[in-house]
């Protein structure tokens, strides 16, 4: 898996990076990767997904049908592949700073009968974005299907990272606030290929997968040096794959090196998303 297609250099204008970030909170990056560098890791997700079913505490449930499962790297075959991307790095050194620290690698498979989840954000702002107006952690996102209507794709309310939640629930807006992400909403249709990348505070949901078919999507996720997220994971990769990467590679992953990988605690529940809404 090293056969990526590169975009123009003009998709890698940091005013446009940093206006789409700042701005919708939500940017992506069209044909990306080859469909045949997709179906492979839709093959791994499926692989792993199948693995962690069969574990006691391999995937974390949210809501009804839809799963998370954070990863070892080093089990996905183009991890490196989608780490070096020139799109993927431009954005994190646009937005977080030449010193980023990726500290996030797993998936989300939305599976049929999965129901629509409440408008939320990934964990409450930091006083970074909230008092300083900065962003500091982003989350990136490969889907492994052609996404359609039916599948329950991916909604965001476009410039909701800034809404200040303080006085209710900093994760979940409380139903004052739901005429405006409503009015707001844009569904993703991402297709294989695409990457895309986003603030985790931009306020979102997945919608109900009423098709026959599961929805996987590759999670990456990376901080700014004063980013926190690192303490919700448990990035590991052992020591030969570690030093099988260049490194510049190395020096962005916040992971233990480890002579033996350990089982994964999965440990970032969101327990707002566990039940699921109807329609």
């Amino acid at each position: 898996m090293n056969n990526p297609t590169f975009p123009p250099d003009s998709k890698y204008e940091v005013a446009s990076i940093m206006g789409g970030l700042y701005g919708d909170g939500f940017i992506a990056c069209k044909g990306a990767f080859s469909r045949e560098w997709v179906y492979e890791l839709g093959a791994d997700i499926a692989m792993l997904f199948e693995e962690a079913l069969a574990t006691p505490g391999g995937a974390l449930a949210r809501g009804p049908s839809r799963y998370y499962v954070e990863i070892h790297p080093e089990r996905l075959s183009g991890f490196a592949d989608i780490i070096s991307h020139p799109w993927v790095v431009a954005v994190c050194r646009a937005v977080l700073g030449p010193d980023y620290k990726v500290v996030e690698a797993g998936f989300d498979v939305p599976g049929p009968g999965a129901m629509k989840q409440p408008w939320h954000r990934d964990f409450p702002s930091p006083e970074a974005t909230l008092v300083g107006r900065r962003l500091n952690s982003l989350a990136f996102n490969i889907t492994t299907v052609d996404v359609t209507e039916e599948m329950g794709p991916f909604e965001i309310a476009p410039g909701t990272q800034w809404d200040d939640l303080t006085g209710g629930d900093l994760m979940f807006p409380g139903p004052e606030w739901s005429e405006r992400y409503e009015a707001r909403a844009q569904k993703k249709l991402a297709q294989m290929g695409d990457i895309s990348a986003r603030s985790a505070l931009t306020i979102h949901r997945g919608t109900a997968n009423r098709s026959q078919r599961s929805r996987p999507v590759f999670v990456l996720g990376v901080d700014a040096p004063d980013g926190t997220n690192a303490d919700k994971h448990d990035l590991q990769v052992t020591r030969g794959y570690y030093e099988s990467l260049p490194q510049e590679v190395r020096r962005h992953l916040a992971a233990r090196v480890v002579d033996r990988l350990d089982p994964i605690v999965q440990g970032h529940a969101i327990e707002g998303l566990k039940m699921g809404q109807m329609g």
